[in-house]
């Protein structure tokens, strides 16, 4: 029975008595008899259909409930100063065939009840899966399709909870509650300034879509909780707080007053403007914030964080993308596997006539990549950074900076320091990649560039409501009228790839691959000798050495970072001999920065 759906033909035929196998041989042979007859039928014909319409007296700021264990719902407004009154429309198909299709659809059921406050509309499929019930053995698991079209007055509240089915509502001042088994919600604007939320109080938008689908709010006036199991969720301005959850979608927010709390097992995670606190958390996408009035924890189990501007205290944390900060106004703890950090301090200033100064100790940590801390001249600042290993060299300062470096040939390398004083600590580690601290106008027109950048992007994905299809696979919709969804197909890979290149282009003079990446780029790549000398001494071991391919193709060494003097520098003859393919950022070639390794081993 796995994969198999019921057969018409085989089930007749056994009724007749004849065997299950003969029966599928008898319908193999009526396919190959009558090939033509079915490649002719493709245009099917219109399913049997019935329509249930009616209208309602009601008063304006009423609830309408509607409970229907399948079908769409769409949520129409009647026009301004229009007489308050409720319409309905209730369309129902069936693939049975005549004279079936009646008797299926007259029984149907279609209810609507009357309180002071509330209107009460429910349909229920009939039970076709209970021969003795309805003596209607042959109409067992039908497919039907229903779609409900109600009218309202714009002050009207609404709870809609249905088994199946997308829903579309109007903008409406009263309360939603929008619940789904499966299709996509959209919403018109929802409440109004005197509908907000107080403590305990339910959220003005309460979303749930329980097996997938997208949700699209537009601005709601007061607190929205979302869920959804799959889909991508969008909303436009919440002016209270706001949870949007999904499965695994992407989460877009144009801007939320309130706190906001937002999760998705994989997707991205873009806010444009936040005035609370923020906790976001994503699965492995990226997470893209504007502006944060409030303070923010952000959590990414691999991909890239990115942060115009945060007022409060920052905790960002991710297992392998890189973190860029363009302005650091307060506290910070940042924290990655693999990626590159870039952090600009810049407290806000109180006093003009006073330094600069956080409020409280900071702390920025790579585990293998680089860290890069843009200064203020002027900020009050003690600084304490390591560099577990590579030697000397692994931590780059302005010569202006009041740092004392301690390194050896190998091993760590430590830095520490007072500015202006001293202050707050900002404690920067990393155990495989570089520290580089410079001051904050040195590189004045790249943060700004970054800036820009980032507000196009946040521009771009905020008012990207380009739509499509949303129909729900559980509840495909009988006419053309369809819950469209929000096109947020863009990609999970890591988009802040682009600006990790150019900060690596500005500061380091070339973007940063591994080895196993880099050695795609090469075109020519002779061995080395090994050297007679070392041969005759029996020297032996591992080579690396950080190379760096040229906009030109051509390759240099720019130090050894392990193996004998001997071997070294038959391995860097090598490698200068060495041809490579460069990158391209917007049209140029840049320098690309590696390590290659090389094994000398007698035989």
């Amino acid at each position: 029975m796995h994969g198999f759906s019921h057969n018409p033909a085989v089930s007749s035929a056994r009724a007749r008595g004849i065997s299950a196998h003969h029966a599928r041989l008898l319908l193999a042979v009526s396919l190959l008899l009558f090939p033509l007859s079915l490649q002719a039928e493709t245009v099917p014909l219109p399913h049997p259909s019935v329509d249930r319409s009616g209208e309602l007296r009601v008063s304006n700021g009423m609830t309408l409930h509607i409970n229907a264990d399948l079908g769409s719902v769409r949520i129409e407004t009647l026009p301004p100063n229009a007489p308050p009154v409720l319409r309905y429309n209730v369309h129902i198909e069936t693939e049975v065939a005549e004279p079936l299709a009646q008797r299926l659809l007259e029984k149907y059921s279609l209810t609507t009840r009357e309180t002071l406050d509330s209107v009460f509309l429910t349909g229920a499929l009939p039970n076709t899966s209970n021969p003795a019930a309805n003596r209607m053995h042959t109409a067992r698991n039908v497919q039907f399709w229903v779609q409900f079209v109600v009218t309202v007055p714009a002050s009207f509240s609404v709870d809609i909870n249905t088994g199946g089915g997308d829903i579309d509502t109007a903008d409406l001042s009263g309360r939603v509650t929008l619940i789904t088994e499966g299709g996509s919600i959209r919403t018109g604007r929802i409440g109004a300034p005197g509908i907000q939320t107080v403590a305990g109080d339910q959220p003005v938008a309460k979303i749930e879509i329980k097996e997938g689908g997208h949700i699209t709010l537009s601005d709601v006036a007061g607190d929205v909780d979302a869920y959804t199991a799959g889909g991508h969720i969008q909303v436009g301005i919440i002016s209270g707080n706001a949870k949007l959850r999904t499965g695994g979608g992407h989460v877009r927010a144009s801007q939320i007053k309130g706190t906001a709390r937002l999760e998705t097992d994989g997707g991205n995670i873009a806010v444009g403007e936040a005035g609370g606190f923020v906790a976001v958390r994503t699965g492995g996408g990226q997470i893209d914030f504007g502006e944060v009035h409030g303070s923010v924890h952000a959590q990414t189990a691999g991909g890239g964080i990115r942060v115009m501007y945060v007022a409060g205290p920052m905790e960002v944390e991710t297992s392998g993308g890189s973190i860029c900060l363009t302005r650091v106004a307060n506290t910070v703890r940042a924290e990655t596997g693999e990626g590159t950090i870039t952090a600009w301090i810049t407290p806000d200033s109180r006093d003009a006539r006073k330094p600069l100064r956080l409020p409280g100790p900071s702390q920025l940590s790579s585990r293998t990549g680089d860290i890069v801390v843009f200064l203020p001249r002027d900020l009050a600042l003690t600084i304490d950074a390591t560099v577990e290993n590579g030697g000397p060299n692994r931590i780059e300062v302005d010569p202006a900076l009041p740092l004392n470096i301690q390194a050896h040939a190998v091993g760590p390398c430590h830095a520490t320091g007072n500015l202006n004083g001293g202050g707050a600590v900002l404690k920067l580690h990393t155990a495989a990649g570089k520290i580089r601290l410079k001051y904050l106008d040195e590189e004045a027109s790249l943060r700004q560039s970054l800036l820009d950048d980032q507000r196009r992007r946040l521009d771009q994905k905020l008012s990207d409501v380009s739509l499509t299809d949303g129909r729900s696979h559980a509840q495909p919709a009988p006419s053309p009228s369809v819950v469209p969804a929000p096109s947020l197909n863009e990609s999970k890979e890591d988009w802040f790839d682009d600006v990790k290149r150019r900060i690596e282009v500005r500061i380091f003079g070339g973007i940063r691959e591994d080895e196993r990446d880099f050695k795609k780029r090469l075109v020519l790549s002779p061995s080395p000798s090994y050297p007679q000398v070392a041969r005759r001494a029996g020297i032996q071991g591992l080579v690396t050495l950080q190379v760096r391919l040229k906009s030109d193709g051509t390759l240099s060494v720019e130090k050894v970072l392990e193996g004998e003097p001997a071997l070294a520098d038959a391995a860097t003859t090598a490698v200068r001999q060495w041809r490579a393919t460069p990158e391209q950022i917007e049209g140029k070639n840049v320098d690309v920065i590696s390590t290659v390794s090389f094994n000398f081993r007698l035989r």
